[in-house]
């Protein structure tokens, strides 16, 4: 029998059990994966937690792994998967912390041959995540400033790479030296340590008093009002992670005072939703 990390209440890590779960067999629709490796992510500490509630108890954790084709409905048609095939996937529905899982086949993604299973089960969610917040919730071009929380995360190390190569500056928090290093051999040209320096004064004196033309705040409670206070008229803050807590509610009227911003609360698979987008 296929084992996996179930959760039967919310709480601490101590709710994770190892036990026998039978997947069973695929339903209409559905791929029964036989999982090489597995994806770790912020989110799913926000499962466990209860933050972000799960449809419902028990549930097995997890939205990101990799691995092999077993079985596939046999109502599935006009789509290019088979018995064998080398796949990774990301996002809902949980159920990735697992020997075996059965998932929706058409969040399924198939690995080329150049990518192994740890390397794709390591990037899927957090790749996605990099491309719609420097594609989708605003388009970083030549010449943007940005500004990145968490800037020697998964995520963080990303965005650096991915906004560098788009011709932006990139600006970005840190918690200690060794994390600014990261940071920095990741693209970030400047790595602000927030343990020894205020961020918002910090990106005010980087861009001479102009500000971000966007801000990446995976954080939450801890650096809402910072980010907001970094952005330029007609900037973007992007809210997408709350790592230190959830914003308590914004009165609108502050958006228009910092220069008529723009916030945003994004959610990748909205993003991904659909097969096409899913697939670019």
């Amino acid at each position: 029998m296929s084992k996996a990390i179930r959760i039967h209440a919310t709480g601490g890590p101590e709710q994770m059990v190892w036990e026998a779960v039978d997947p069973g067999a695929p339903g209409p629709g559905e791929a029964l994966v036989r999982h090489e490796a597995v994806g770790l992510n912020f989110i799913d500490v926000y499962h466990r937690t209860g933050l972000y509630p799960l449809p419902e108890l028990p549930a097995v954790l997890g939205l990101e792994a990799a691995g092999e084709i077993e079985a596939l409905a046999d109502d599935l048609t006009g789509m290019d998967l088979a018995v064998g095939d080398r796949v990774a996937y990301a996002g809902a529905p949980a159920g990735s912390y697992s020997q075996r899982r059965r998932i929706p086949a058409h969040r399924l993604v198939k690995l080329p041959d150049t990518i192994d299973s740890q390397r794709a089960a390591a990037m899927m969610l957090k790749g996605m995540t990099a491309r719609y917040l420097l594609h989708g919730c605003y388009p970083v071009s030549t010449g943007d400033t940005i500004l990145i929380h968490a800037a020697a995360g998964g995520v963080g190390t990303m965005v650096c790479q991915w906004a560098r190569h788009l011709g932006a500056t990139v600006i970005g928090t840190v918690g200690s030296a060794e994390k600014a290093e990261l940071a920095a051999a990741a693209g970030c040209h400047h790595p602000i340590n927030y343990a020894d320096e205020d961020f918002t004064r910090r990106v005010m004196e980087i861009t001479d008093g102009r500000g971000a033309n966007v801000v990446y705040d995976s954080v939450g409670k801890a650096t809402f009002d910072g980010s907001l206070a970094c952005l330029r008229p007609l900037g973007n803050l992007v809210s997408f992670g709350q790592s230190s807590g959830s914003v308590p509610p914004v009165d609108l009227g502050r958006l228009g005072a910092q220069g008529s911003v723009f916030l945003t609360g994004p959610y990748m698979l909205t993003y991904s939703a659909d097969r096409a987008d899913l697939l670019a």
